[in-house]
């Protein structure tokens, strides 16, 4: 009868030892899908902010009456390369964004750029690269609310130090980018 209870008291540890490494595991997963989807972020946001200064040197030629908006894109570019963390990146983001809807608009105005067969990949690559930041902030987001439940969870909670895993920031739309668009129609005076 001894025997069997050291088998019994063996195979409980050898299952609750290998639960706790499940767990452990778990964890370090998670955190690693975190710092991956924040990595992807960056990757797609380096290649957006290393086709600004191509867009505007197209644009120049065309738009010397524009410098405030090629500048405006400049700064916007200047503080992404300087942004730390989720909440830095997404204002400068968010200012990036603006920017170039505003040099985009802008555009609209001189026919000669528009027509320009570089200003239209350029536009059409940035603009790719917007959808697919979007997608990919989308995902962080995911994976953050992950590990923030998870390392709250039981027993979940017993590992997150041992594990080094802490509360992650959400990627967030800055208050001016939730703010709606004022739209205004003027109609045409009627004769």
């Amino acid at each position: 009868m001894g025997i069997l209870v050291l088998i019994v008291l063996a195979l409980a540890t050898i299952v609750i030892g290998g639960y706790m490494v499940g767990i452990y595991n778990d964890l370090i997963q998670i955190k690693v899908n975190v710092d991956k989807s924040w990595a992807n972020i960056e990757v797609l946001e380096k290649q957006r902010y290393d086709e600004i200064p191509k867009l505007v040197k197209v644009c120049e030629g065309y738009m010397q009456y524009e410098r405030e908006t090629l500048e405006k894109v400049i700064e916007a570019r200047t503080r992404f390369l300087n942004a730390k963390g989720p909440s830095d990146m997404a204002e400068a983001g968010s200012q990036m964004a603006g920017a170039l809807k505003t040099l985009f608009a802008v555009a609209e105005q001189y026919p000669d750029l528009k027509a320009n067969q570089n200003f239209n990949q350029l536009q059409q690559r940035v603009t790719t690269l917007e959808n697919e930041i979007a997608d990919r902030r989308e995902f962080y987001n995911e994976s953050v609310t992950i590990n923030n439940s998870r390392i709250q969870q039981f027993p979940y909670v017993l590992f997150t130090a041992k594990a080094g895993c802490v509360s992650r920031e959400m990627y967030k739309v800055s208050a001016a980018e939730r703010e709606a668009p004022e739209i205004r129609f003027q109609m045409p005076k009627s004769a």
